[in-house]
């Protein structure tokens, strides 16, 4: 089986020069977001984000962190009363772009019956549009990630636990789904993933014998 995150990961981190918007980023910069809304979450990524990638503070450290700014930015996100309907149009309308080859992969996956399993602190709802758009979301796909919910008129009223963010993306967040004790058969793994957190997206599976880790070093090539 397969188990990738999704953003940087298999979704693209630039193209000529130009950074390629993340899940969370194209629905934050979106026409849906009030122009107070954009600036506060871009307030929360400048605040947050150099935490999150910061070599010198534990695990420890960060995960409350984490949560604190998934949590706002999701609050934030509720407020702008986004709806259903909206998803597809936006992400058309985004930078979105699932790296090279990804055809080749999905497809290759797919004809072989080879689970993939999409891990990731991004907007489940966001990430699946983009896969369904380059119409490579086959039945071996599953998504686990943060997903919207919405009322019965398709407004968003809030997000769905248990929360997802860098730094748990584990079997803390797994217990219950089932989805790993279906697969105990699977024993050799491929793990793709861009940040030390994705490291531990395994965790929890049965019976590992073989794991290949591959991670992609987008930023900070240097420092990192």
């Amino acid at each position: 089986q397969v188990i990738s995150d999704f953003d940087m990961t298999l979704s693209r981190f630039g193209c000529n020069g130009r950074r390629c918007p993340t899940s969370h980023n194209i629905l934050d910069t979106s026409r849906v977001i009030s122009e107070d809304g954009k600036k506060k979450l871009k307030d929360l990524l400048h605040y947050y984000y150099p935490i999150e990638i910061d070599p010198n503070r534990t695990l420890e450290e960060k995960c409350p962190l984490m949560v604190e700014w998934w949590t706002k930015a999701h609050e934030l996100l509720v407020q702008q009363k986004i709806h259903r309907s909206d998803i597809a149009q936006i992400v058309r309308e985004s930078e979105a772009m699932l790296r090279d080859g990804f055809k080749e992969f999905f497809d290759q996956l797919h004809k072989n019956n080879v689970p993939l399993f999409i891990f990731s602190a991004g907007v489940g709802d966001i990430l699946e549009e983009i896969i369904r758009q380059a119409n490579v979301f086959y039945s071996n796909v599953n998504v686990v990630s943060n997903y919207m919910d919405f009322s019965d008129d398709g407004v968003l009223t809030h997000f769905k636990g248990p929360l997802i963010h860098t730094y748990n993306k584990n079997n803390t967040v797994l217990q219950g789904t089932g989805y790993f004790q279906q697969l105990s058969t699977r024993t050799s793994i491929i793990l793709l993933g861009d940040s030390m957190g994705d490291l531990t997206m395994a965790d929890g599976v049965p019976n590992v014998e073989n794991i290949l880790k591959i991670g992609f070093l987008n930023d900070k090539v240097g420092v990192r």
